[in-house]
């Protein structure tokens, strides 16, 4: 009725030895090859060109992160692209707070 049997010092360095080789084994599967990063653009396209107003066109809700990943740029510069957008006509806002705000195209 007792519990598990207690190890010696030979097989527990045994054990040991064996889970640091899998960890090991892990590792090597899990690193692979490492993942290309491209980094986001600072300068949004141009406001006024018709390719771009016409890529705006085709989103149906137009907020600054859908932007950031549609142009690949940063959601700072997203935000500044659709400002500049709303004062050149080309889109319109339909509800917006201080943290986020939602424009549709006209």
């Amino acid at each position: 009725m007792g519990g598990k049997k207690k190890l010696n010092l030979k097989q527990m360095e045994r054990m040991q030895g064996k889970k640091d080789e899998q960890d090991r084994d892990k590792k090597k599967e899990k690193a692979g090859a490492p993942k290309e990063r491209k980094p986001s653009a600072v300068v949004p396209p141009d406001p006024k060109s018709e390719k771009t107003i016409s890529e705006i066109k085709k989103m149906h809700v137009l907020t600054p992160y859908a932007v950031a990943a549609r142009f690949n740029i940063r959601i700072s510069a997203a935000k500044d692209f659709l400002q500049q957008l709303q004062e050149n006509g080309a889109i319109q806002l339909v509800s917006g707070s201080h943290n986020i705000k939602i424009y549709k195209a006209d």
